[in-house]
């Protein structure tokens, strides 16, 4: 793998960042966007190029019952639109506990309410990323 995967936590309001390395080994919480209408693509897309992507991940919130609601129709959408913007292949990972398992790895830091906001959606967008990049390793 030489081209990196950009791996995507989206929300209404904030969309998480990660990038693996060239090998696709690790993924690396990489910066959080506001959600704004245009901003928030331009900055996905000029990351895309900075960082060389040659692939997108999009966290897919379902239910603990494994169906999808209204959350995953609006990643679902989101993913459809970042391929239409980017011309880049798009595939989703089941991100069910994801932003748990941030907010524990986070109540072990010393970190104030808003700077733990500001990294959440970056960090759950790397586990996002990593468990994505373990299950090619390890297929089912």
């Amino acid at each position: 793998m030489n081209a990196r995967v950009l791996g995507l936590d989206y929300g209404a309001r904030r969309i998480g960042l990660a990038i693996s390395d060239g090998l696709g080994i690790t993924a690396q919480p990489l910066e959080t966007v506001a959600n704004k209408p245009g901003q928030a693509m331009e900055r996905i897309k000029a990351v895309i190029k900075e960082r060389q992507v040659g692939k997108l991940v999009v966290g897919l919130p379902k239910h603990m019952n494994n169906e999808e609601g209204l959350k995953a129709e609006e990643a679902r959408a989101f993913g459809e639109e970042l391929k239409a913007a980017t011309g880049l292949a798009v595939e989703f990972m089941d991100e069910r506990l994801s932003t748990m398992a941030a907010s524990r790895i986070l109540m072990e830091t010393n970190l104030s309410g808003t700077k733990k906001r500001q990294v959440i959606d970056k960090l759950a967008a790397a586990i996002i990323l990593q468990t994505w990049l373990d299950s090619r390793k390890h297929p089912l």
